[in-house]
Order: C-alpha cells, then structure tokens, then sequence
C-alpha cells in the first residue's frame, strides 16, 4: 500500500497525458482528491512508534532496490507534502481558471508531489537519489511553467543548473558510502557509521552530501536560484518553497544527522552557512517592495535558521528544527496564497500601491494578519513556539559565543518586519484606489488560506499536538523522547524577553520605515553577488561552446575526419610509445616479388595522382586504380574473398562517386599552401602511426586457440566449409543481425533525406 500512495501521483500525471483532450477544465476541481486520500493514508501512522519498512527487490548485485522507511521523521514530511498539497491543488482550480495548459500544470504538479513522497520514505541511497533527480526535473517544468518567457525559462534552467549540481554531488556520495558499507541502505549505514567515519570515503561523502543539501535547499552560496524560481505561477511557489523542494536539502541532513552529527566539520560548517544563510537574506528581504520577493528572502532566511539549528544539533536544536519546519510551512504557505490573491484580484504585487485591501476582502485580511504574527514570532501563534525554540537553542551557545543568539534575534526582527510588510502592508491603513470594491475570491482560493491561517493559531493555543511527531524524530536520532513536551509557556526566561524584544523592536522598524526607501532597482548589486558569477560562468561556457562548435563543428565533412584522425593519433600514439618495443627480424622478411613491387608502385602512384589531380573524374578514377591493386594483393595472398569483397566495394563507391560528382563543380578548386602543409603532416603522422601499430602487431605471440575452434567446428557446427562466412552468418549471427539492422536504418534515413522537399525558406544550406 505504500508503493501505492507514493506513486498516485504518478498515476494521475500519466492519466492527464493520455486524457486531458478529452477532460472538462471543471475536472481539475477533483483532483484534489489524490493528496487528501495520501494524507489520511499517512496519518494511520501517527501512533507506530517504531519505523514502518519495507522493501521490493530490484538488483541484488547492485544493492540496488526499492526499500522504505516510514519513522517520525519521513511521516513529518510526508504528512506536509501531502497535506499542503491538497491546499495548493484546490487553490490551483480556481487560480488557473480559463488557462490553455491547465493540465499540463497539473500533471507537473502531481509528477512533483510524488518525487517528494518518494524521497522522504527512501530508505535507499540509490532510490533517494532518483527521486531527488526527479524533483529537479519536474520542478523545472514548473519553474518555467511559462515558457513563452524568456525569464522564466532563465529561472527555471538556472534552478535545474544548482539542483542538478547537488544531484550529482549526491550521486557520488551514495556510491562512496556504498563502497565502505556494502549497499546503499540506510540500516546498513547507521550500522557502519563508525567505519564511515573513519574512511577516507565517507569523509569525502560527507562534504558531497552538504553540496547536495546546500544546493537542494537554497544556502549561501547557491542561494540564488531560489528568488529567481518566483517566476512560477503562486501555486508553484507556495508548494516548492513552503514545505517541499527547498526542504528536501533540510531532510537529507536531519537524515544523516544520525551518522555525521559528531563529525568534526559538522557542527561548526552548518552553524557557520547556516547562519550567514539566515542573517543575509532576512537583510535581503528589506530591499524589496514586490510581495513574492520579500517572501523568496524570507524562504532563504527560514531555510537558513533551519540548518543552523540542524548543526546546533542536540535534543534542543533538533526538535527546534522539527517544529520550525512545520511553523514555516504554515504561515509562509498562507502567505504565498494571500500573494496569488492580492495579484490575481487587484493585479500587483507592489505593496508601495497596496493598502486598505481588508475593506475589500475581509476574511483574506484577517487570515494574512493571523500569518503575518505568526510569522513574526507572535505569542499565541505557532510562529511564537518555533520562535521561542531558535533562541533556546541558540541560547545555550551563549558560553562559548554571543554571536549565534546575536545572529538569530537580528534575523527574527527583520523577518517580523517583512512578514508585517506582506500580511500586513496591503490590508491595512489608508484605503487606496485598488481597495474601492468589494472582491469575491473565490472559495477554492480562499478556503486554503482559512485553513492555514487556522492551523497557525490551533498549534500555537495547543502546540502540545505537535509532541508525537517531535517525539518521533527524536527518537530516529537517538535521543530519550518519552518525557518530551511542547508548551505555550515557560515562564519569564530570558528566550521569552528576546522574543518580547524582537516583537517590539520589529514593530518600531515596520512603523519607522516605508519600502520604497530601503528599495533599490539593482538590489543584486549589494549583495555577494551570485548571480552575477553564475551569469558570468553561463556566458563563458556558452562563448567556449560557441567557439568549440565554430572550430570543430562546423559542417565540413573534411574537418570532422582530420579531428577524428588526430584523436586518434593522440590516443593510439600514446599507447604504443609508452610501451611499444619493436623488433624487426630480417631474415624473416620475405623475399619481394615482381607482382608485389609492381602493386606497390600501383598504389604509391595512384595515391599521389589522387592528391594531385584538378579533375575530380580523373581523382575517382585513380581511386578505382587502388581499390583494384588492393584487391590483387589480397590474391596474391590467397584471400580470394577477401578480394571480391574489396572489388565489389571498391566498384559501388567509384560508381557512386561518379553519380555525386554530377552535382559537383568539374574541377577541384586548389587548397591553400598552410592547408596542404597541415594535411601532409597529419597524414605522415598517421602513416608512422599505423606502420608502428602494424609492427607492433607482429610481434606480438599468437595465440590460435580460437581461430582453430573455429576451424575445427566450422564444418561440425554450421555445415559451412568457408569459415569466414560461418562466423559472420552463424557464430556472429546475432551481431551480424544487428549490423544489417543498423545499415537498413541508415539507407531508410538516406531515402527520406532524398525525397525530402523542403521550402525556400527552410533551406538553411543556401
């Protein structure tokens, strides 16, 4: 049944493919349906307290299989994807309400949702990385949903860019660790978590795998890919950047935390990126007035405070984490929802143009408020809760450094600052032009909103309903959970004075300054610049492809078989000079006869006549001259088919020669004189080199064993007294099969070339 659900959406998706001419757009409102049925599903696991597994068999050899792993962490994650997923599918309905390629958005979603289900409950290296890729890809065709754009197709090439990068970092992990412990299984991994450690392997995986999170998950410095990806539609946005995609680089790392948590590195590297993460883009998300950006920083700074805690690390630090990721999910989902609101009614995101918005849509008002303080840290929401727990454990650091707790209360009044600036800014105050009239959203839009808006409050008035799930967690982490508790309040401690300061000093902050003085048209420009160095190594691979193409690839035919002819010449040359020991023993020469001499002036001849001729008939010709002497060679040396099939080759190409040189200018124009010089080195080059293989060749020992198996079965086996024959039609048969397979493609590609008539203007040779 798990395979099941973790593949419904792939059902679904493929279901789209092959129906969507045949769906109404209202079939879109039943969709739904998949993440709500999964959601239930999943919450039957809230009271197994140890770790549901399973397992399908794929490729023993490999230890490669399809094995998962339902504990509390995975169900956290499961139960989020799942359960935002069913909001963002009903909002999605009315929000592409009349758009040509609904489906297809569809389809891409559902495709995402089950790539997510598939990485959280991996309990395969192997595995896991196939759903990790999988998210990249299907989240590039979101990202660029809008294709026709050219800056959504820079956005959502530039996410595939750095995801795929940590793709592949994962990639190579998996196999480094699989190489210490056996397989790619998480069970056998924690079982050899001290020989991980103490390999070189495992320590290079270690770094790969931070890679992968960092690049996953949107940290310095691969962060800026995620800003960009707000070129999606809202839903996008809302789903991927709220508590999926850029969560997954979190999950990988509270996944290995079990087995790289007393590493050396760990801590102080996810403390150090982690907290410059956080701190820079809640800086960041000041400098913006548009209502997504402001919330792609902000994502930034979350996902920031998110592995800082993970390198904290503990009991506090992880359960911090653990509750933290459902606090974002809440209030940043609603937030993003209210944006797709705001734009899709009034039709900007700009809050320097937005205010009184609650007169015209009060119930969406109350619910941006609701997230706005929860996102703040207020007391009695949830955001208080996880707020409370970010400075408890960045509290407990404050014997060694004042920096982390520093770090964070710095962070916490900027993000409470733009949380106000989008829940807050376009709903309240002056009423402006946009506010005159009284909008209907509808209730697929804003039914989700409620919902979120809701959850906040509930688990901040009862976070005690969060203890199983923290409980869970702790517990794959090793750490001692049955007296665990979530509470609203504990007392007047100092976490409960900072976060009471970061509230008050957030507020004056929000009422001091307006946006559009702290905006500015070339943000990008204060920061470290990232995407500037991206743009920069983009144009420079694009310039050396470019360059490559122009010298290497450039429609000559010649060019192709001179660069083919120098590789080839490098990579042979190299090996026979390394290791090559020639010995040439005369008195085994054989004496030159007059028919071999006469041949071999023949072939010196007509070869020079063909590099000298002005006439391309007398060049074929000449041709003809040498494919004939070779084939007298071959007589002489008692290979009659040998020769045959040089005659009748060597025929077919001067006929067919003949019949293109119809279409070709009579003579041959006259190469430059740096042109010839080239091609007669490179030709004397590759005339030493196949004289030197050639040597080589004879004096190395025969061995006959096979040559006399098949002479001895030839008869025996096939019937055949022509042994050549029998090894091509009989003990070949199969390759042979496919070589005649592979030749009748290429004649049926030839036919339709030839019958092809192209227009004028498609004629791109001309």
């Amino acid at each position: 049944m798990v395979l099941f659900f973790v593949l419904a959406g792939v059902l679904l998706s493929s279901l789209l493919v092959l129906f969507r001419d045949y769906l109404k757009e209202h079939f879109s409102a039943v969709f739904f349906v998949v993440p709500v049925a999964i959601f239930i599903y999943f919450t039957t696991y809230l009271n197994v307290k140890e770790p549901f597994t399973g397992v399908i068999r794929w490729q023993d050899g490999l230890g490669v299989h399809f094995e998962w792993r339902i504990d509390g962490l995975s169900l956290l994650f499961l139960l989020l994807i799942s359960g935002i997923g069913t909001l963002v599918f009903a909002y999605s309905h009315y929000y592409l309400k009349g758009h040509p390629e609904k489906f297809r958005f569809y389809g891409f979603l559902s495709l995402f949702m089950t790539a997510m289900l598939g990485l959280v409950v991996s309990d395969n290296l192997a595995m896991m990385f196939m759903f990790w890729e999988l998210t990249s890809i299907s989240s590039f065709f979101l990202i660029g949903f809008h294709y026709e754009e050219k800056a959504s197709r820079d956005a959502a090439l530039r996410a595939l860019t750095i995801t795929g990068m940590g793709g592949v970092a994962l990639l190579l992990a998996a196999i480094l660790i699989s190489s210490v412990t056996g397989n790619f299984s998480f069970s056998a991994l924690l079982a050899n978590r001290d020989m991980l450690l103490e390999s070189k392997a495992g320590q290079i995986a270690f770094w790969l795998i931070l890679i992968a999170a960092f690049t996953k998950s949107a940290q310095f410095p691969f962060h800026f890919w995620l800003p960009g990806a707000m070129k999606a539609p809202t839903p996008v946005s809302t789903y991927l950047h709220s508590a999926t995609m850029v969560k997954a680089g979190v999950f990988l790392l509270l996944r290995f935390y079990p087995v790289y948590a007393h590493y050396a590195y760990w801590q102080p590297v996810l403390m150090s990126v982690g907290g410059i993460t956080m701190l820079y883009s809640a800086v960041q998300a000041l400098l913006f007035r548009d209502m997504k950006s402001i919330l792609a920083y902000t994502t930034l700074s979350a996902l920031g405070i998110l592995v800082f805690l993970t390198g904290i690390g503990g009991e506090q630090g992880i359960s911090a984490a653990i509750v933290f990721i459902a606090v974002h999910a809440f209030y940043k989902a609603a937030l993003f929802l209210v944006t797709g609101i705001v734009d899709h009614e009034t039709h900007t995101r700009d809050i320097t143009q937005l205010s009184g918005l609650i007169r015209s849509m009060p119930g969406i008002g109350v619910a941006a408020l609701i997230a706005a303080l929860s996102h703040g840290g207020v007391p009695l929401t949830f955001g208080f809760v996880g707020k409370e727990f970010l400075y408890e454990a960045a509290y407990g650091w404050i014997s060694q450094s004042y920096l982390p707790i520093l770090s964070a209360f710095v962070a916490g009044c900027f993000l409470f600052v733009a949380g106000l600036w989008v829940g807050v800014k376009p709903f309240f105050g002056t009423q402006s032009s946009m506010a005159t009239d009284r909008f209907h959203v509808s209730l697929w839009m804003s039914l989700p909103v409620y919902i979120l808006a809701a959850l906040s409050m509930v688990f901040g008035l009862f976070p005690g309903l969060m203890t199983k799930l923290i409980e869970g967690v702790l517990r794959v982490n090793g750490f001692e959970s049955e007296h665990f508790h979530v509470a609203l309040w504990h007392g007047f401690t100092p976490v409960f004075f900072l976060s009471l300061a970061t509230v008050a000093l957030g507020g004056a902050i929000f009422f001091l300054t307006k946006p559009g003085e702290l905006y500015r048209k070339s943000v990008e420009s204060l920061s470290f610049s990232s995407v500037s160095i991206y743009d920069k190594i983009q144009k420079t691979i694009k310039f050396l492809s470019q360059l490559y193409t122009n010298l290497l690839q450039n429609g000559y035919l010649r060019l192709y078989v001179l660069m083919i002819m120098i590789f080839l010449m490098m990579l042979v040359g190299y090996s026979l000079f390394r290791g090559v020991h020639i010995y040439i023993d005369f008195r085994k020469i054989s004496e030159v006869t007059f028919y071999e001499a006469t041949i071999v002036f023949l072939l010196i001849f007509s070869t020079l006549f063909i590099l000298l001729a002005k006439s391309r008939l007398a060049a074929v010709a000449a041709m003809g001259v040498l494919g004939i002497s070779i084939s007298l060679m071959f007589v002489f040396y008692s290979a009659p088919d040998l020769a045959m099939t040089q005659f009748s080759i060597d025929t077919l190409t001067v006929i067919l020669f003949v019949l293109v040189l119809y279409k070709l200018p009579k003579y041959i124009n006259a190469s430059s004189i740096a042109i010839k010089v080239r091609d007669v080195i490179v030709s004397a080059l590759f005339g030493v080199m196949i004289t030197m293989l050639a040597l080589e060749v004879l004096n190395e020992p025969v061995n006959r064993e096979t040559s006399e198996y098949y002479v001895q079965n030839s008869y025996l086996l096939a019937k055949g007294k022509n042994v050549v024959n029998v090894i091509l039609v009989d003990f070949r048969g199969a390759d042979t099969m496919v070589e005649i397979t592979v030749l009748t493609i290429a004649a049926l590609g030839v036919f339709g070339l030839m019958k092809l008539r192209l227009k004028d203007n498609e004629k791109t040779w001309e």
